[in-house]
C-alpha cells in the first residue's frame, strides 16, 4: 500500500516476529484444529495468511488443499519453505502484507489465518482483503486470542506499558466474539465459533517469561523499550510472571484460543 501510514509499525514487527521460531512446536497442533474446522478438503485452492513457519499451510495441503501463503517476515518464510521441503509438498509462498494482498479477487475456495491476520493495525482493510480474494461461497477461519485470557491478557498487558500507534485497536479484540461479528459484520453467513486450548510446557514462571522475551515480537519489543527504565521493567516482569502462574498447572500454561469460520456471502 503506497505511503502507508504505519509501514514504520509493520517494520517493527517484521523484525520482532523474525524471533518466532522457537515457538513453531507449540502452534503446530493449533494449526491442525484450525484446518479441521475450516472444513478443508482435497483440491481446494487456499491462502494461509501471515503463514509464520508455514504450520498451517503444511498441514492444509496434506489435506490435500492447494495451497499459497503469505508473511511479512522473510526470515520465517525461510522456515516455512523448509518446513514444506521436508514434508515434501509443494505450497508457493510469498512475502507480503494482509492489508494487500497480492492476489486476483476471487482467487481461493479457503482463506485461513492462524495468529497472523490479527496484527493489521486496521481491521477493516485486513478483513476486506482477505473477503476480496475469497470466492462467494468460500469459507474463511481464523484463530485469535480471547481478551479474557491468557495471551489475551498478556497482550494487553503490554500494551499499558507501550502502547499501540494512534488507531491501531488493541489485538486481542480479535478474540471477542462480538468483535468479530462486527467486523464481519452482512459480508460472512454460517458464521461459528469454537474454543481450543494449547498447552506450553513451564518449568517455572521465570523461565515462560524468559522465552516471551525471547520469542514474542510485542514482548521483545517492550523489554527494549524499556532498557533504561529498570523499575519498570521489574514491575512489568513481576506482573507478566503473575499472569503466567494463574494460567499454569502441573509445569503447563493453558493458552486458550477463539477459532471462527464463516461463508462469504455471493454479492
Amino acid at each position: 500500500m503506497h505511503n502507508d501510514p504505519f509501514s514504520q509499525f509493520k517494520a517493527a514487527q517484521r523484525e520482532g516476529w523474525a524471533l518466532f521460531v522457537p515457538l513453531e512446536a507449540y502452534t503446530t497442533p493449533a494449526a491442525a484444529s484450525l484446518v479441521n474446522f475450516a472444513r478443508v478438503q482435497r483440491g481446494e485452492q487456499l491462502l494461509d495468511v501471515g503463514c509464520g513457519t508455514g504450520v498451517v499451510a503444511v498441514t492444509a495441503a496434506r489435506a490435500g488443499a492447494q495451497v499459497k501463503a503469505l508473511d511479512l517476515s522473510p526470515v520465517l518464510l525461510e522456515r516455512a519453505r523448509w518446513n514444506a521441503g521436508t514434508a515434501g509438498i509443494a505450497i508457493e509462498f510469498a512475502e507480503g502484507d494482509v492489508e494487500e494482498l497480492p492476489y486476483p479477487d476471487a482467487s481461493f475456495d479457503v482463506v485461513l489465518s492462524q495468529y497472523g491476520h490479527m496484527f493489521a493495525p486496521r481491521p477493516e482493510i485486513a478483513v476486506a482483503e482477505m473477503l476480496r480474494v475469497l470466492r462467494p461461497g468460500g469459507r474463511i477461519a481464523f484463530s485469535t486470542w480471547p481478551p479474557e485470557l491468557f495471551i489475551g491478557r498478556m497482550f494487553n498487558l503490554v500494551g499499558q506499558y507501550l502502547p499501540p500507534p494512534a488507531g491501531v485497536p488493541p489485538v486481542s479484540l480479535w478474540g471477542d466474539p462480538n468483535v468479530v461479528r462486527e467486523r464481519l459484520a452482512d459480508k460472512v453467513a454460517d458464521l461459528a465459533f469454537e474454543r481450543e486450548a494449547m498447552y506450553v510446557p513451564a518449568l517455572s514462571p521465570q523461565h515462560v517469561r524468559e522465552s516471551f522475551e525471547a520469542t514474542a515480537a510485542p514482548v521483545v519489543k517492550l523489554v527494549q523499550s524499556l532498557k533504561d527504565e529498570p523499575d519498570r521493567l521489574a514491575r512489568f516482569r513481576a506482573e507478566l510472571e503473575a499472569l503466567i502462574a494463574a494460567f499454569t498447572q502441573g509445569n503447563l500454561v493453558r493458552q486458550q484460543y477463539l477459532m471462527t469460520c464463516a461463508t462469504k456471502l455471493s454479492v
